[in-house]
């Protein structure tokens, strides 16, 4: 079969078109963002938006995606898996958090849920919750954002028909002078029913862009028990008191999931540490609220401890959380 100019124009163009569509963006498209710093701290963050936003899944929180945040010389965050989808569950990037979600077990198939930060979804069969399932937005609920040099203010309303109803607003802002960052949440129940979930933040790391190893360490203020293993306890990662160091790199596709405890009901225990010894970059996170669980996930790119803590919301009174990020800078 003999080829023309034309045919060859023609394959090369679907190839380009297929090639988007599997990357699921191209490298000119933009998406809504806002830049703030405090002359310290330099940070993107990208906008939620149902048209046109980074993220458009259903797991995570919409506010606060921080695209990247610079200190001294250093970086924290940014892009940790290979391929981009707005709709796919895990394409986000930064301290992002996620709501349990609300109604789901006593919801039939079809009908509404809800997910803080996202809105209404709708059940799609009689299977436990998945976070991975493709559900449904049925009610998107009301974005808004205000932008200042130093910080950027989320709010989001819900009016759902099932009952419940809220007004979130997450400011994630910079702290004058310092390197530090925190997110101030604030969550007021508009709604009939009680609110009662559990919010944890995924934290996904990248120091430097430095693969996750031995030059790794997370560290916290109390000793540290081993509840579950699902893998990489005493191969990849090892517990040395109150401090979880890594034994060797983390092998390309394969990740560790650990459960730990040891912690207290007090909020001071949320207090953790990770630093990178061949950077000298590190971060510490501190949180008003007491941690109720603690999973620990990593892979090659990112390394994500994920404090999980309880929201109980009764109609009417309002709910409020703050999470600081110390940003810290050693010599190596």
């Amino acid at each position: 079969m003999k080829y023309t100019k034309i045919s060859f124009h023609f394959c090369f163009t679907v190839i380009v078109f297929m090639s988007i569509i599997l990357t699921g963006v191209s490298q000119t498209e933009k998406f809504p963002e806002s830049s703030i710093s405090n002359g310290l701290i330099q940070a993107n963050l990208y906008l939620p938006d149902t048209e046109s936003g980074y993220y458009r899944g259903t797991r995570f929180d919409w506010s606060g995606v921080i695209a990247s945040l610079e200190y001294d010389g250093h970086s924290y965050f940014g892009q940790w898996f290979p391929n981009y989808d707005p709709l796919l569950h895990d394409a986000i990037t930064g301290p992002v958090e996620a709501f349990d979600p609300i109604g789901y077990e006593t919801a039939k198939p079809g009908e509404p849920f809800l997910k803080i930060g996202v809105g209404t979804l709708k059940k799609i069969n009689d299977e436990p919750y998945r976070f991975t399932s493709p559900f449904e937005i049925l009610n998107g609920g009301k974005w808004s954002v205000k932008n200042k040099k130093d910080r950027v203010v989320f709010t989001h309303i819900l009016k759902d028909a099932n009952g419940y109803a809220y007004l979130y607003e997450k400011t994630v802002k910079l702290v004058k002078g310092k390197p530090e960052m925190v997110l101030a949440h604030s969550l007021k129940n508009t709604g009939e029913k009680p609110i009662e979930t559990k919010v944890y933040n995924h934290n996904f790391f990248m120091l430097d862009d430095q693969p996750i190893g031995p030059d790794y360490s997370v560290t916290f203020p109390f000793d540290l028990e081993l509840i579950s293993n699902t893998r990489g306890m005493g191969t990849t990662v090892e517990i040395q008191k109150n401090k979880l160091v890594f034994l060797e790199p983390i092998k390309p596709r394969e990740s560790i999931y650990i459960v730990l405890g040891g912690f207290s009901d007090q909020a001071s225990d949320y207090d953790i540490t990770l630093s990178n010894s061949k950077t000298g970059a590190g971060v510490r996170i501190t949180n008003d609220r007491p941690i109720t669980n603690l999973p620990v996930w990593s892979i090659p790119t990112t390394l994500c401890p994920e404090p999980y803590m309880l929201v109980s919301v009764a109609p009417g009174e309002t709910f409020t959380w703050n999470t600081t990020y110390e940003f810290l800078s050693e010599k190596p």
